[in-house]
C-alpha cells in the first residue's frame, strides 16, 4: 500500500515536462515583467529532466516557464543564466537560526548562511524549541523583516517547560489538559505541526504516552510530527527502540511522522543505517506516512553537556546539577556516566569544541583536557562550570550509514544548522560538491529534487518548491562548478560559493552573488481544517 498523509492532501501532482511549459501569457507583445531569469538550464522540482529555458516572475508569482518562455515579455532586471542551473529555491526542514533571524541587525535578519546556499524556506522551531505564540512569532518576524520564508513548529520543550519547568516528572492530569492546550493554540495559530527533542531535557523526562497525548493535538487540526527521536545511538532505550518508539507514535497519535537528522550516532550503532531503514520501509507498506531529512556530515552537533551528561543529572536546571556536582558522591557517579557516554561518542578526540571566542575554540576536548592538565571528563566539567557549556561537533557517524539513507526516496535535505557547525553555512553545497559532483551517490536531479519539490510535498508547502506558473517566485540560479562549501569544522562560519541569484517571493535577496539587503521572507503559515479551533 502506498503511504498516504493529510500533510498531501490537496496537492496536485504535475507530471513531467508539463512543469516546464510557459503560461498561457507567455509570447503576448510587449507585456511587462518584473524578472526574467534567461536561457537557464531549468530543474522545476520534479523528476522531468532539465530542460533550457527561461523562468518569467511578475509579482510574487512565476508567470511562465520554459523553453523560450520569455519571448515577448520586458523586464527591467534581466538575469543572463546561460552555463547556469535555475531551479527552485532550496527549502530546508530543520534548523536553528536564532541568532540570524531574530537579530536586532537587519543585516543579519538576511540569513545569509541559509542565503549563500540557494535556501529560500526554511523551517523554525525544531526539536521541541517553538513557541506556542506563533501568532505573535508571526507579527514580530513579519514587522522586522527576514530574508527567507519561514515555516513554525510548535514545540514540546517549549510547551513542557512552561508548565513543568525542568523537572524530572509526569504532569498531573490538570498539567496534561494546560499542556494540550498550548500545542493546541500553536496548531490553531498556524504552526505546521508538533515537534518534539526527546533526547533533550526536559523532554527527555515524559513518556511516550505524555507525547501521544499532545501528538493528538496537532492531529486532529492536520498537523505533522517532527521530532529529534529520544536515542540516537545507545544511550537508553537505544536507537531501534527509539526507532519503534517514534512510529508508535504517529500511529497511536494518527498523523505523518518525520525524523530529524536521521542518522545512527556512536560506536555502538554504526553500521544500523539499514535496520532502521528496514523497520521504516514496513511501516510505510503498511500505510503508515514516515519521511526524514539528513545533513551529509559526519559529525553531529549537539551541547557539551547534552553529549555526556545523565539526564537525571540536569534534573531541575543548572542549579540544581551544580549543587549536584559539589556532592563527591554523586560527583563520582556523574563522572563515570559521562565516561562511558564519551566512549559511545568515540573518545574526546571525537568531540570538537565549537563554540566562538574562547581559550578552546576549535580544540578536541583530548587537546583542551591536556592544557588543562585534566582527564577530559573533569576538563569537560570545567568548561561546564566555568563557561556555562559549550557546542561541540560530534564525529560520530560512518559514510555507509549516510550513504544509505542519502540514497531513500523519502529521505530530503536539512541542514540542522546551528552556530558553530558547518552545517550552518554549507549543507547544501557540500551535498552538491562530495555526493553528486565528486562520488556520484546521487545525481543532479535528485539533489535538487530532494531540496525542493519532494520537500515542499512531505509537508504539504503550498505553491513552493517547484518552478510552475503560478507558483510563488523562489527561484535559485547558481554556477555548477562554483557551487561549493567553504565552511568547515574549523572555520565553520565561511559563506559558501556558487549562487549567483536568490528570489524569494520575487524580490532578489542576492543578486550577481551578493545580498542586496532585502527581507522579503514570508512566515508561512499551515490552516487548520474547518471546525478544529474554537
Amino acid at each position: 500500500m502506498k503511504p498516504r498523509s493529510s500533510r498531501r492532501l490537496g496537492l496536485v501532482a504535475v507530471a513531467g515536462a508539463c512543469a516546464l511549459l510557459a503560461g498561457p501569457a507567455a509570447g503576448e507583445p510587449g507585456k511587462a515583467a518584473d524578472l526574467i531569469v534567461r536561457d537557464g538550464l531549468i530543474y522545476a522540482g520534479d523528476d522531468a529532466p532539465p530542460v533550457r529555458g527561461d523562468v518569467v516572475v511578475i509579482g510574487d508569482r512565476i508567470a511562465a516557464v520554459g523553453r523560450r518562455a520569455a519571448r515577448g515579455y520586458t523586464a527591467a532586471r534581466v538575469i543572463e543564466a546561460r552555463g547556469r542551473i535555475v531551479a527552485p529555491g532550496f527549502i530546508d526542514p530543520h534548523t536553528h537560526p536564532d541568532s540570524y533571524i531574530r537579530s536586532t541587525d537587519p543585516d543579519r535578519r538576511v540569513a545569509a548562511p541559509w542565503a549563500y546556499q540557494g535556501v529560500s524556506t526554511i523551517f523554525i522551531g525544531a526539536d521541541g524549541y517553538g513557541t506556542p505564540d506563533i501568532a505573535g512569532e508571526a507579527r514580530r518576524f513579519t514587522e522586522a523583516g527576514v530574508g527567507v520564508n519561514l515555516v513554525p513548529y510548535v514545540g514540546f520543550g517549549a510547551v513542557r517547560g512552561a508548565v513543568l519547568k525542568q523537572d524530572a516528572r509526569a504532569p498531573t492530569p490538570d498539567e496534561l489538559e494546560a499542556m494540550k492546550r498550548l500545542v493546541a493554540r500553536g496548531m490553531c495559530e498556524g504552526a505546521l505541526g508538533f515537534s518534539t527533542g526527546l533526547f533533550y531535557a526536559p523532554q527527555s523526562f515524559a513518556t511516550t504516552e505524555e507525547v501521544i497525548a499532545l501528538a493528538r493535538e496537532a492531529a486532529v487540526r492536520g498537523g505533522i510530527y517532527d521530532t529529534h527521536q529520544r536515542d540516537e545511538s545507545s544511550y537508553g532505550v537505544g536507537l531501534m527502540g527509539s526507532v519503534a518508539e517514534v512510529l508508535r507514535i504517529g500511529r497511536e497519535a494518527g498523523l505523518p511522522v518525520h525524523f530529524a537528522h536521521i542518522k545512527a550516532l556512536g560506536v555502538d550503532v554504526q553500521g544500523q543505517a539499514s535496520q532502521v531503514i528496514k523497520a521504516i520501509e514496513q511501516a510505510r507498506a503498511a500505510g503508515q506516512d514516515v519521511t526524514a531529512d539528513q545533513y551529509p556530515w559526519a559529525a553531529s552537533g549537539t551541547s557539551l553537556d547534552a553529549a555526556l551528561l545523565p539526564r537525571w543529572a540536569v534534573d531541575g536546571g543548572r542549579t540544581a546539577l551544580l549543587a549536584r556536582l559539589d556532592d563527591p558522591a554523586t560527583l563520582a557517579r556523574i563522572q563515570a556516566e559521562m565516561r562511558e557516554n564519551l566512549r559511545r561518542r568515540g573518545g574526546a578526540d571525537s568531540l570538537l569544541l565549537t563554540s566562538a571566542d574562547h581559550a578552546w575554540t576549535g580544540k578536541t576536548l583530548a587537546e583542551t583536557a591536556r592544557a588543562y592538565g585534566l582527564e577530559p571528563v573533569d576538563a569537560a566539567l570545567k568548561i561546564l562550570r566555568d563557561d556555562g557549556g559549550a557546542m561541540v561537533a560530534s564525529f560520530n557517524m560512518i559514510e555507509p550509514d549516510i550513504r544509505l539513507f542519502m540514497r531513500q526516496p523519502w529521505v530530503v535535505t536539512g541542514s540542522d544548522g546551528s552556530d558553530g557547525h558547518p552545517r550552518q553555512f554549507a549543507t547544501f553545497p557540500a551535498k552538491y560538491a562530495r555526493y553528486v559532483k565528486a562520488e556520484r551517490v546521487i545525481t543532479v536531479g535528485e539533489f535538487i529534487r530532494g531540496s525542493t519539490g519532494r520537500t515542499a510535498d512531505m509537508f504539504g508547502l503550498k505553491d513552493r518548491g517547484y518552478l510552475r506558473p503560478g507558483h510563488f517566485a523562489d527561484v535559485v540560479v547558481l554556477d555548477p562548478e562554483a557551487y561549493a562549501p567553504r565552511a568547515d569544522y574549523v572555520r565553520p562560519r565561511e559563506l559558501s560559493t556558487g549562487v549567483q541569484a536568490l528570489v524569494v517571493n520575487g524580490r532578489l535577496v542576492l543578486d550577481d552573488g551578493k545580498a542586496t539587503g532585502l527581507r522579503p521572507g514570508r512566515v508561512l503559515l499551515k490552516t487548520p481544517p474547518a471546525g478544529t479551533c474554537g
